[in-house]
């Protein structure tokens, strides 16, 4: 797992890994180049196209010419494009701009005709995590110049113009893919850049995590091989109540999609018993779509003891009685995953908050968690609400989206790094329900549920895109939840 590093504290661990390994900041920029170049040739070996880099005066230049120089050796026509003389430029600038070979053609951005840049390769080396201001002069126009063009725009780092701590002023690189070194800057995972960022990469190079803790700021970036650890195991004679009987409350007249698709997501993803609570009149909408599911219209509240887990909300409807969830949140015994109307009907009943099991789990996307605790400023300031909120009453909150945010109550928050665009579609977040109160059921600790249930849900998003693209629906996402343990592994 990645430690999310501040950006203005990058320059000092670089400093410090280079004292520590007894290298030059010359021999890091090296490791950087290589795995770029690494990453690149996996791509674009056989694209035929030339690459013209953009370098600016510092290191993020100096990255650039580096990269100039390895995709000259591997056989591309290379361009570098300058600012400034290399005499005014960083050391590690000047070092790289002395070793470019022959055959890098090197030319001054003034003049330059961006036409010649049309379905080739563009590459913005100009600012990294360094920029504390808006473009402008010179820079602004490249910038402005650059996002009018049909290249394929790769950002070293940072695109340029985007701050990493910050919020965008003005003008920004729109990449199609950003390759940041080691791990992902805050300011590449907030939706207020979501147009510059493109795909975001994370390119290693060497810095172990143990290093990188004594910069830490609590946040984590989850990735694929994080998963397995959190997983657990069961053996050939574990029997379906071992996989967890979970209970769903949700659904109103007319309006069962959402539980069904919460509990088909739960079957799914493991559960060996699934309770849905629903209106007694619509109960034939679930026994046809899911036959698996037991169905439920009268619930006795001191018997939720019975069930490993409970979801409340989707599809719950507008009109449930506060009092009702007030019963069951003292009734239960363990904690709870909460969305849909059960969050809305938490925001106009706020003293409910206080009933809350420690250690359940909310699940709103952006309006919902506004409606919880208020707008925000931006995502930062929604961040650090989110961290407040989950220490406050003691609670795993899941602040969904891309690069969805679950937020513990210790303070530490943790970034995932699965999904997809096209999961933007109506029923997604009641199948994110069905896995989380499926994996609480099955005996994972909530943070464990939460961690494998949010990236479980994005990758099942990615499998089940690639050949649907807009098309997908929030079905499509639960059909692959079993090849999610597929593709990594879990058995």
């Amino acid at each position: 797992m990645l430690e999310i590093i501040k950006g203005n504290r990058v320059s000092e661990l670089d400093k410090a890994f280079i004292q520590s390994k007894g290298i030059s900041s010359w021999d890091l920029m090296e490791r950087a180049t290589n795995s770029f170049l690494e990453w690149f040739m996996l791509r674009f070996q056989d694209s035929g196209k030339s690459v013209f880099i953009f370098c600016g005066p510092g290191n993020n230049g100096g990255d650039g010419l580096a990269i100039a120089r390895m995709l000259e050796m591997e056989g591309f026509k290379v361009t570098v494009l300058t600012f400034e003389d290399p005499n005014y430029c960083s050391h590690d600038y000047q070092i790289n701009f002395k070793k470019l070979p022959i055959g890098v053609r090197i030319i001054s951005h003034e003049g330059f005709d961006y036409n010649q840049l049309k379905d080739q390769i563009c590459v913005d080396a100009i600012f990294g995590v360094g920029v504390n201001r808006p473009l402008s002069g010179k820079y602004l126009d490249c910038i402005n110049s650059l996002n009018q063009t049909k290249a394929l725009k790769i950002a070293i780092d940072m695109p340029s113009g985007i701050p990493s701590d910050g919020i965008l002023e003005g003008t920004g690189f729109n990449a199609d893919f950003t390759c940041s070194f080691q791990f992902p800057k805050m300011g590449l995972l907030i939706p207020e850049h979501g147009d510059y960022t493109g795909n975001v990469e994370i390119l290693e190079i060497g810095i172990p995590s143990l290093f990188l803790k004594s910069f830490s700021q609590n946040r984590f970036f989850l990735q694929r091989q994080d998963i397995p650890l959190f997983h657990k195991h069961f053996n050939n004679f574990s029997h379906k109540g071992d996989f967890g009987r979970i209970l769903l409350i949700g659904g109103s007249k007319g309006n069962m999609g959402a539980i069904l698709l919460s509990a088909k997501a739960a079957l799914r993803t493991g559960s060996g018993l699934v309770h849905v609570q629903a209106p007694f009149e619509e109960r034939f909408v679930l026994q046809i779509g899911a036959p698996e599911v037991m169905v439920s219209a009268d619930l006795d509240l001191n018997s939720l003891i019975q069930f490993d887990a409970v979801g409340i909300g989707p599809g719950w409807g507008g009109e449930i009685d506060s009092y009702y969830l007030e019963k069951i949140l003292k009734s239960a015994k363990k904690p709870v995953v909460i969305d849909a109307d059960g969050l809305n009907l938490l925001s106009k009943n706020k003293h409910l908050l206080e009933l809350l099991p420690l250690n359940s789990i909310l699940t709103p996307h952006l309006k919902e968690f506004e409606r919880l605790v208020g707008p925000s400023i931006d995502h930062y300031d929604r961040l650090d609400k989110a961290r407040e909120f989950s220490s406050k009453f003691g609670v795993y909150l899941i602040l969904k989206g891309a690069y969805t945010a679950i937020s513990c109550p210790e303070g530490i928050q943790y970034f995932n790094s699965s999904g997809t665009k096209y999961m933007a579609t109506a029923g997604a977040g009641d199948v994110l329900t069905g896995m989380i109160a499926s994996f609480l059921g099955q005996g994972y600790n909530p943070l464990h549920a939460a961690l494998c249930g949010v990236y479980h849900h994005g990758l099942a998003g990615e499998l089940a895109s690639k050949n649907k693209r807009r098309g997908m629906i929030a079905s499509d996402i639960i059909e692959a939840i079993p090849e999610t343990y597929l593709n990594l592994g879990i058995d």
